[in-house]
């Protein structure tokens, strides 16, 4: 019986490529409906009624939506191949609160660095490095966040690094030399052909980026 799988994504989000990895890690042959935000179709509205946001996972007709419980749901469902979240209840627990954190922090500064200026601008740079070095610290010596496998916590920050090379470039900072254990962990991820096809290209996203902040009246 076919899977039924659809995933109402959009190229450029991240929390879209979470969902993408995941899919990929799993081994998952799905559906991928390109969705226009400015013009949302009919059945994303129907399916995702409540936000009205992608992505939502499509499994059999019944939608799943906010990018890290389809991850988790993922994980429920093929479970017989590449785990993503740990078994122990306590690793997981402390996975949850990674890839939330990830959510609160990350996201809200990486979108702060191109979409302010200023003290604005230098605070939102301050608090980036102060979340990465938290995360460098969690990370430690392990080769991902999920120990010895890509993991919960790795796939819900990979899709921010499609973005360093702008942040870099807008925030005028290198990454690389205040969190080299961060970029040496980035490289590592996209070795994997699951990561690197999932994630959206650095240049591309650059231009959106340089789109939107001209719409903004930055540049």
């Amino acid at each position: 019986m076919a899977e039924e799988v659809t995933l109402l994504d959009f190229w450029a989000s991240p929390f879209g490529m979470r969902v993408r990895i995941a899919l990929a890690e799993k081994g998952v042959k799905y559906e991928y409906s390109e969705q226009d935000l400015r013009d949302k179709s009919a059945l994303l509205l129907q399916m995702n009624p409540v936000y009205k946001k992608i992505p939502v996972l499509v499994h059999r007709g019944k939608p799943v939506c906010e990018s890290l419980i389809i991850v988790q749901y993922i994980d429920d469902v093929w479970r017989d191949k590449a785990p993503l979240l740990p078994s122990d209840p306590y690793e997981r627990a402390q996975s949850m609160f990674w890839a939330d954190f990830i959510d609160k922090k990350i996201h809200d500064l990486s979108r702060k660095i191109w979409t302010t200026k200023g003290e604005e601008l230098e605070a939102a740079k301050k608090g980036f490095f102060e979340c990465l070095k938290l995360l460098e610290g969690e990370l430690g010596e392990k080769p991902y966040f999920g120990g010895e496998t890509l993991g919960y916590v790795d796939i819900a920050f990979l899709p921010f690094c499609c973005g360093f090379s702008t942040y870099e470039t807008i925030g005028n900072f290198s990454i690389e030399a205040q969190c080299p254990k961060i970029i040496a962990w980035a490289n590592r991820c996209l070795q994997k052909e699951s990561v690197a096809k999932s994630l959206a290209e650095p240049g591309k996203v650059h231009e959106l980026v340089l789109e939107i902040r001209k719409s903004l009246g930055f540049d």
